[in-house]
This record gives C-alpha cells, sequence and structure tokens, in this order.
C-alpha cells in the first residue's frame, strides 16, 4: 500500500484548499441509514457491516472496522411511524470500538421501532 504525505489539500484550479487533518479528523468513519421495522435491513452505508435488532427501538450497529478507541460521537435521526422520532443512546456501555448501540424514541418518549434510522460516527 502507497501512503501520500501532504499538509493541505487543494482544487486542480487552487481556488479551494482545506487541511488534510480536517479530511482526516472530521470525515464520518462510519455511517448508516436503515429500516428498523420487521426485519432490519441497511438501505445504505459506509463501514457498517450489520445492523443488531435488540428489540423494540433497539438497535446495535456494527462496524466492518474497529475504531481506535471508544471515545467517538454518534449523530443521527430516525423517523416512527406517522411522527418525528428521537435517536438516543441506550446505556453507558453501548459504545465499543467494534459497535454502537442506540435507540429509536417516539414523541411520548417510549422506545419504538423506526421507519427510517441514520447514524453517523466521528472520531
Amino acid at each position: 500500500m502507497s501512503t501520500i504525505k501532504t499538509t493541505t489539500l487543494s482544487t486542480l484550479d487552487g481556488t479551494a484548499t482545506v487541511p488534510v487533518n480536517t479530511v482526516v479528523n472530521g470525515s464520518a468513519k462510519a455511517w448508516v441509514n436503515f429500516n428498523g421495522t420487521g426485519t432490519v435491513a441497511i438501505r445504505a452505508s459506509f463501514n457498517v457491516t450489520s445492523i443488531t435488532d435488540n428489540g423494540t427501538g433497539d438497535y446495535t450497529v456494527n462496524f466492518t472496522t474497529a475504531l481506535a478507541d471508544a471515545n467517538f460521537s454518534v449523530a443521527g435521526w430516525a423517523r416512527v411511524s406517522g411522527s418525528g422520532g428521537v435517536l438516543a443512546g441506550v446505556n453507558d456501555t453501548a459504545l465499543t470500538t467494534s459497535s454502537a448501540r442506540v435507540g429509536t424514541l417516539n414523541t411520548s418518549g417510549s422506545f419504538a421501532d423506526a421507519l427510517f434510522v441514520t447514524v453517523a460516527i466521528f472520531r
């Protein structure tokens, strides 16, 4: 495998540049869009191998390639049938180097399966 070392990336005409650290440290390390109802199914993803359905509104996002540590951020969105929804952490042990456990809540604050769930992992 080859390595390219540089400090800045630039467009061909030089009108736009970005420090490499912004790309390396600011890009999502994993993301997924999935159907959380019935048989859970991934619609699209990056660095996500599977979703585990742990019960109503309770999912584990499994990474293809493990992260360096569990000190990452989880961002996301959920849509529960006919209403909005909320993506939430399930418990304080929900983050590991190989997965993130998330939950989806309905507008009443109860766990509920979601039609659309999106999760992005940043480290």
